[in-house]
Formats: C-alpha cells, structure tokens, sequence
C-alpha cells in the first residue's frame, strides 16, 4: 500500500480528517492516521464538455491529437471526460466519433497517464435556427432518426444536445434513452412548456445553462426558469468569468445546489494560452482567456476545470460543494458510479489540492501524471 499524504479527503461530500492509502489503482482505506500534511485528496474531476484542449481541436484529431490532448488535460486535475464535437456535416461527425472510439479503446497503451474517455458528447446537429452560437448553420439539421444513428453507430456516444422543441426531438430522446444514452437540451429556444414535456420525455439536463437558449423573463421563465426549478435536472455551467456574470452563477448555486455541475466547454486553446485556434471549422480568437469568433460571438473557452472550481468557490460556494460539481454531480449524471467518488474500493483516480488550491498531484488508478 502507498499513502497520499493527504492531511484530509472529500469523501461522499464530507471533509473526511486523515490520510488516504491507496493499493493496486484502487483506493483502500481513508482517514488513516496520523493524517499527512499534503493538503485535500478529493475525486478527480469529470469534464462533460471537452471540444479540444493542450492545441488540439478534437472533432479533427488523430489517435496522436488525443494523446497530446489527454496528456494536458489530465494535468489541470480531468480524469475523465467526453470528447465534444459540435455541429459539422455528417461524414466529419461519423469520422470524429470513429476516431474518439480508437482512442478510448486503446488510449494510453504506451504507458502514459491518461484521462479516460468516457463516450462522445454529440453538441449537434439538432440545434434551433436562431440559438446556434458559434456553431455552423450549414450543418445544423432538423432531428432526422436515420442521421443521428449513422453517427452513433460510429462509436460509444454517451451524450447528445438537442433542442427539444424541434420537430422530431422529443421521439429522438425515447431513442436515445432505450440505448442508454444521455439526453440534454441545449442551444434551444425552448419555452417553459416544451421545457418540461421535454424533462418529462426524459431530457436530464440542460447544456451551458443560460448560454445559447431562450432568455428568462418575468411572465415567460422559458427553459432556463424551468431548469433551475425542477429538482430532477442537472444544470450545466461554463464558471470563466466570460459567459456568466458573478451574480448569475450565484443565482444559478441557490436555485440548484447538488444539481450543477462544471464544465469547460474548452477549445484547443485551454491549457496552452492567448492565440488563435480552430473549432471545427470555425476560426476563434483567444485574448485574455476569452474565446470569440470574428464577429465577437463566444465560442468555446480557455477554461480548465481546476479553474473552474477555483472560481465557483471565490463565488461563495463552499469547497466541498465546488469540488463536487466538478465531479461527483457529473459522474451522477452519466450514471458513472465508478466516477467521481473517493470512497475504500473505488479506483484510485484523484486529486490532491493544497490550500490554494494549486494541484499537488494527479493519479489515475493510482499512477501519478
């Protein structure tokens, strides 16, 4: 057995006193003592939401761009993640999916630490016409059954955004639910009502919470109001400082505590800096860790999930809660009980934070980055 050092460990949402050891990649026993002086051990973070990362643009990425992409990611704390390709024509997609397959399967066989890849998260093609973003209009399509399982085919596809007030949508989530796939609502101009026939259908959450969707007003709440007032969604939230202002992060804590959870929605520039990059085929510029296309629309970010927390915590939210949404809430919501959780038997894939919240160490299944 080899002990963390830690002086405590987030155990099922609890600051647990005392050290973690660790035998053969999985967790063995924690609040040992006497404990460390190592700082926080706490589960290592799950990203829903990754469209590039460490220079490399995933939805164009070969088997290498995966390893360079992972190699970085796993650095700011990921232990696992969804590669996320957002709209492009159908034979990039199948390919993109094809590619992400090769490398969940056989990623790391060299030796090297790496996140895993959990499945692909489809962000598209079934988007509303006027909530598009960043994305491509080209490609964007109405939901067609044949198309989406031609891409899902291609590859283990764990998520897909949709708009739910698309012809057709609400039939493509009974789909996708029989094969085990997540559904949530994005890039929508859903309003209130279609909102909760499509939380009702079995949409679970709903994708970048306030960004790229209907706006909430007093007398419409639209998607957004319905969301953060329904006990069985989770929200998704991009915490940089550009999507979301201070107060509307903190409104979107106090309505859904335990149901928000972080993601990065990084592009290829994340972990690398200032510059211009490619998102699909779109041309983003990055200046001051803000990612905007030519026209001034966000697209992506820079933003790193170690970032993240640290942002949602200076917020007010308690750390542990911080941490959490980082990771527990988003393994919950893939229905991943072998994510997200620091627990004697689980696997050993962890992080461990000192009080500035400055990453320490990185371990998947016990092997250190």
């Amino acid at each position: 057995m080899t002990r963390l050092g830690a002086a405590a460990a987030l155990v099922d949402g609890e600051i647990v006193p005392g050290d973690v050891e660790i035998d053969e990649g999985r967790v063995a026993l924690v609040g040992v003592s006497p404990a460390g002086r190592g700082g926080l051990a706490a589960p290592g973070f799950v990203d829903l939401q990754v469209n590039g990362f460490g220079g490399v643009d995933l939805l164009g990425a070969d088997p290498d761009g995966y390893r360079t992409a992972g190699e970085a990611l796993v650095r700011t704390g990921v232990t696992a993640y969804q590669p996320t390709f957002i709209t492009a024509p159908e034979e990039r997609l199948v390919a993109a999916v094809r590619v992400m397959e090769t490398a969940r399967r056989h990623g790391g066989g060299g030796g090297e630490v790496l996140p895993r890849i959990v499945g692909a998260h489809l962000e598209g093609p079934f988007l509303s016409r006027q909530r598009l973003g960043t994305h491509p209009a080209g490609p964007r399509r109405d939901p067609e059954r044949g198309l989406l399982e031609r891409i899902v085919s291609a590859g283990h596809v764990t998520t897909v955004t949709l708009a739910p007030e698309l012809p057709g949508a609400l039939e493509l989530v009974d789909l996708l639910r029989g094969r085990g796939i997540l559904v949530s609502a994005g890039h929508t101009d859903a309003d209130a009502e279609t909102a909760h026939a499509a939380f009702d259908r079995g949409v679970r959450a709903v994708t970048h919470l306030f960004n790229a969707m209907t706006r909430m007003i007093p007398r419409r709440p639209g998607i957004v109001g319905v969301a953060l007032t329904r006990d069985d969604v989770v929200v998704t939230l991009i915490v940089d400082g550009h999507h979301l202002a201070a107060e509307t992060v903190k409104l979107a804590w106090r309505a859904a505590a335990g149901r928000l959870a972080l993601v990065t929605d990084a592009i290829a520039a994340a972990g690398v800096g200032d510059g211009s990059y490619r998102l699909g085929d779109v041309t983003v510029e990055v200046v001051d860790g803000e990612a905007r296309r030519e026209d001034g629309t966000l697209a992506g970010s820079a933003l790193t999930m170690i970032d993240a927390v640290r942002n949602l915590h200076q917020l007010g939210v308690p750390l542990a809660d911080a941490l959490d949404a980082a990771a527990a809430v988003p393994a919950r919501l893939l229905q991943r009980g072998d994510l997200g959780v620091l627990r004697p038997g689980a696997r050993a894939d962890l992080v461990v934070l000192d009080d500035r919240l400055e990453l320490r160490r990185v371990l998947v299944s016990g092997a250190q980055t």
